[in-house]
């Protein structure tokens, strides 16, 4: 089959910057979308977060700014004028999908808010990305992932008991709202066929740090208990996390009882096996400490590949615990084909991720490199009919 493409032909005007917009648009190029990516004189923000860079004796690029803008055109127009506004309109006037994530309202001082362009091009759907909503006493706060991890709740239950707060590692609250409004402007496309008028999609990053709670949120709301952080351990299911062997670490998720009785089987624990107390997850929820010491101890003999190879085949779920070069060695990675070189127009070739998805077995191909800055300026512009 060959590569499906289910947004080929839809036109992106992506105002965004940082992560969590281009996170968004990088999507939509991945699935087909013209993205033309309208930058300030400088450029993204992230063009600047390094070290580190990918250096080249043309230029180098910040490896941030590489990682969320592929398949994207680069186009710089400074909106304080009159030229690059007027530059600006052009594009949004062939748009269909027009992204955001500045502060609520500074689209709008420019001429370019939601309610000046729907009367303009009424069938534009318009997507806005915020730290805290168009609305309410935070409207005009800025947003950063950090910030928005802290007051949605989940710094208070992520990391170790005992310890200070910590954030997730990588920024799950720019990452799920740039999912979010992707998956908000795939619906608005197709209310879109259905009504032929665009609309409104708002996201923000405190929002979308209270939905990734799930069942800590719902189990706080049922019953006024506070969750607090337990490390890897699994609140409601025992064993379920991270477990020391003779020479690292193993993942594993026991769901249910069929399960235990197997991974004690895998891993010769009769006397885990026998005990009634530890029977059902039930009990061994209650002898949660009791049991990981035992299982500590009763892991730490076998190697990782070792423990590996008897659970899986034993069908216990499992997996190891890889640092960012194990991962990218590892033999399923490598025949996904999830790291993609593409070329660069100044670094000569970049290596990024590939998409996320496939369409009848084959996965869109990756079509542009990352962009320099400005890159496409003059392409973009003389197909819409402006001169030099």
């Amino acid at each position: 089959m060959s590569s499906f493409l289910p947004l080929a032909g839809v036109r992106v005007a992506d105002f965004t910057r940082v992560l969590t917009g281009p996170f968004c648009t990088m999507l939509l190029a991945d699935l087909g979308a013209e993205v033309i990516k309208i930058e300030p004189p400088g450029g993204d923000d992230t063009r600047a977060w390094g070290p580190p860079f990918q250096t080249s004796e043309l230029g180098r690029e910040s490896s941030y700014f590489l990682s969320v803008n592929r398949g994207k055109r680069s186009v710089v127009l400074d909106l304080k004028t009159p030229e690059g506004l007027r530059a600006a309109r052009a594009i949004v006037g062939q748009a269909d999908l027009l992204v955001e994530n500045f502060r609520p309202g500074t689209l709008e001082k420019l001429g370019l808010g939601w309610d000046a362009l729907h009367a303009e091009f009424p069938r534009l759907i318009y997507g806005a990305i915020s730290g805290f909503g168009q609305t309410g006493p935070y409207r005009d706060r800025a947003g950063y992932d950090v910030i928005a991890q802290g007051m949605g709740g989940l710094m208070s239950y992520n990391g170790e008991e005992g310890r200070s707060p910590v954030r997730v590692g990588v920024a799950v609250a720019d990452v799920f709202a740039g999912s979010l409004i992707t998956q908000g402007l795939l619906a608005a496309l197709y209310a879109r066929e259905k009504t032929g008028l665009g609309g409104r999609v708002d996201v923000n990053l405190l929002e979308a740090v209270i939905a990734l709670g799930t069942s800590q949120v719902s189990r706080y709301l049922a019953t006024g208990e506070i969750p607090t952080p337990m490390g890897n351990d699994h609140r409601s299911i025992v064993p379920y996390g991270t477990f020391a062997c003779g020479d690292g670490f193993v993942n594993v998720a026991v769901g249910n009882d069929s399960l235990w009785r197997r991974f004690c089987a895998a891993l010769e624990l009769q006397g885990l096996a026998a005990d009634p107390a530890l029977a059902s997850n039930e009990g061994r929820v209650a002898g949660r400490e009791r049991l990981n010491a035992a299982l500590l101890s009763g892991m730490a003999h076998f190697t990782r590949h070792e423990v590996m190879t008897r659970l899986d085949a034993a069908g216990v779920p499992c997996g190891p615990v890889y640092d960012m070069k194990g991962v990218f060695e590892d033999e399923h990675v490598k025949d996904q084909g999830i790291a993609v070189t593409v070329p660069h127009a100044t670094l000569g070739q970049t290596t990024v991720t590939a998409a996320p998805w496939s369409f009848g077995g084959v996965r869109p191909p990756v079509r542009r490199g990352p962009p320099v800055l400005g890159e496409h300026t003059a392409e973009v512009l003389s197909e819409l009919g402006l001169t030099d």
